[in-house]
């Protein structure tokens, strides 16, 4: 892990990670809004501000295993990819027709809207299959 050198923006790295860790836990229990990408956006200020903090997320119950499986290049499981692009739909769409009049920056939120999809969707896909060695015995002894 390589930290920033300079005190300030290492301060406003960490206070960038703990907005999107808030975005995040909003995103668990507000519908519409995501989850991974601010976690991952998280553990990026935190890699880069503080060794403490990185530690703390990558640690976390509820998040650390979606930014280990990310910095191990395992990738999204199918229905995270399903629910994040489903995501991005839902909330450009509603910010491009309730909240935008003009055609082109329409235009412009769609085609983010895009590249994120496409983004997403290319990210290697994660097995949710079970590995036989890792299977626990049911035997009682």
């Amino acid at each position: 892990m390589t930290l920033v050198k300079s005190r300030t923006l290492r301060g406003v790295f960490i206070a960038l990670g703990f907005v999107w860790v808030g975005i995040a836990f909003a995103g668990v229990a507000i519908p519409g809004i995501p989850t991974t990408g601010p976690i991952l956006l998280a553990a990026f200020f935190f890699s880069k501000s503080s060794e403490r903090f990185d530690s703390w997320l990558v640690t976390n119950k509820y998040f650390g295993s979606i930014v280990r499986d990310w910095r191990a290049g395992a990738g999204f499981t199918v229905v995270a990819k399903t629910v994040a692009v489903t995501a991005i739909v839902i909330s450009f769409g509603i910010t491009t027709w309730f909240f935008l009049t003009n055609p082109w920056v329409r235009a412009g939120m769609w085609s983010l809207a895009m590249a994120l999809a496409v983004f997403i969707v290319s990210r290697p896909t994660k097995s949710t299959a079970i590995d036989p060695t890792d299977q626990i015995s049911l035997e009682h002894t």
